[in-house]
């Protein structure tokens, strides 16, 4: 029987599929099981410092695209439901001594060029989220602007601990905050201080918010030193890190402040009311106009903690942080949080030497003097019982203990990393540092991208925190 000529030319073709498939068959990688991403990991030394190219290479498909078929896209993308064994947490925040070299200028390089990278990206508003504005449409479907009665804000205020010889900075601040943001929302704002504030302070800082006021006098026997604290082992740390040339080493007020800010400012009774809090501080700056409710996002879309710049920390002030963390871990193992960010907690690549001297810890911290989040965190069982451990060992007097290091070490074990946000649309400067988004609705006085000068490049730890804890979906999100 005869063979029709188009029939012909549809076997021919299915021979060739065939043929095709056959000669693939065994190329294409399977999808690797996932173990916890963490007790998983190869040696970070070797996975990346070998080879710079791919380490580059891996994340930058990260950031433009999607990975290929069967490739993994970072552990970040590898979620961990259940909670840890023992084992498993001192497994996954293990530290090689014997790895620990100089900083790498290499990988310094690399990863401020990833950092430019992702700044070139355009950016507008988070994308898979709810966002809520203060507009609504009418019944005619005209939109309308509710106003400061009308609008149904979160329970959250801005906040910010400050003296009266700081007023004309801390006005230059709320001036900035006022005009990119709040006056679209109207929040509150609770001003801090162990020292009364003056009419003045008040009467011109009230001119300026258009939220309410609310001021609050940090109690003495909270903003003082505590009695457990040996005065001559206290003296002995501060004359090594005077030694050592570390700042505000011998002030006694700025160690009451970073243990005030680390574990006590939350309990204040004019806090207790409040849910939410957005920090701020004199002389500082806010370069771009946000039009969505900021508390609203991180309620609505199930946050914690907000953030815009990353940094390493001097290892001096943090020596014995991670040690008494890892004692309190072995003893409540049930607080870790299965999907907490401790490769970024624990990465000894770009400083291997700060990590080597931090006893474990990377001293990568979300820099605090900009942070938004839910104080119910700090109240819950899980940080209270660490800042108990924390106090008791005294590191913010015998060495200088920050609030950044400790609310990130904090919220990096305890919390979901999935519910920490890098407000990649907040452009934001705290002297010598900057975060200038490229975005239309931003002003700045340097480039997208700009960091900071380049001989402190080595202390931007945020490409970690992407290349380590950050999914697809969280960078694609702007």
């Amino acid at each position: 029987m005869a063979i029709h000529k188009s029939t012909k030319y549809l076997i021919a073709a299915a021979v060739v599929v065939v043929l095709f498939l056959a000669s693939t068959r065994g190329s294409t990688p399977e999808k690797p099981h996932v173990l916890h991403p963490k007790v998983d990991r190869i040696n970070k030394l070797n996975r990346y410092s070998s080879n710079v190219n791919k380490y580059g290479l891996k994340f930058n498909e990260k950031l433009m695209g999607t990975a290929k078929g069967g490739q993994r896209e970072g552990l970040a993308d590898a979620d961990h439901d259940g909670k840890l064994s023992i084992d498993e947490i001192m497994k996954v925040l293990e530290y090689d001594v014997a790895g620990a070299n100089d900083t790498n200028e290499e990988i310094v390089d690399e990863n401020m060029d990833f950092y430019k990278e992702v700044y070139s990206k355009k950016v507008t508003e988070p994308k898979f989220a709810k966002l809520t504005y203060n507009e609504v449409y009418d019944e005619s479907g005209l939109k309308r602007v509710l106003s400061k009665d009308e609008y149904p804000r979160a329970n959250a205020t801005l906040l910010t601990l400050v003296r009266n010889k700081e007023l004309r900075a801390i006005v230059h601040t709320i001036r900035q905050i006022e005009s990119t943001w709040n006056y679209h929302f109207h929040y509150p704002y609770t001003f801090i201080s162990d020292e009364e504030f003056t009419s003045e302070f008040k009467d011109t800082v009230r001119r300026h918010c258009s939220g309410e006021v609310f001021f609050e006098i940090i109690p003495q026997e909270i903003w003082r030193k505590p009695s457990n604290i040996d005065p001559e082992q206290e003296q002995r740390g501060i004359q090594r890190l005077k030694d050592n040339g570390v700042q505000y080493a011998d002030m006694e007020s700025y160690h009451n402040m970073c243990r005030f800010n680390s574990g006590w400012f939350y309990r204040l009774e004019g806090l207790k009311k409040f849910k939410w809090y957005w920090r701020f501080e004199p002389n500082t700056d806010y370069y771009c106009s946000i039009d969505y409710d900021i508390f609203k996002f991180m309620e609505d879309n199930d946050k914690t903690y907000g953030f815009t710049i990353s940094l390493y920390d001097d290892p001096l002030t943090v020596e014995t942080l991670w040690p008494v963390t890892m004692d309190f871990v072995k003893q409540n193992p049930q607080y870790v949080h299965p999907n907490g960010a401790f490769q970024w907690l624990t990465d000894a690549v770009q400083n291997p030497t700060y990590t080597k001297q931090a006893n474990g810890y990377s001293t990568c911290h979300f820099w605090s003097n900009f942070e938004i989040a839910n104080m119910d965190f700090y109240r819950g069982e899980a940080y209270s019982k660490w800042i108990d451990a924390l106090e008791a060992a005294g590191g913010f007097y015998y060495e200088r203990w920050g609030d950044a290091p400790v609310h990130s070490v904090g919220v990096g074990l305890f919390e979901d990393k999935s519910k920490v946000h890098w407000f990649r649309d907040i452009g934001y400067h705290h002297s010598p540092y900057k975060s200038i988004p490229n975005s239309d609705k931003c002003t700045a006085p340097e480039d997208s991208g700009y960091f900071a000068p380049e001989d402190v490049h080595r202390q931007n730890c945020l490409s970690n925190w992407i290349k380590y804890e950050m999914t697809h979906k969280e960078l694609q999100q702007y």
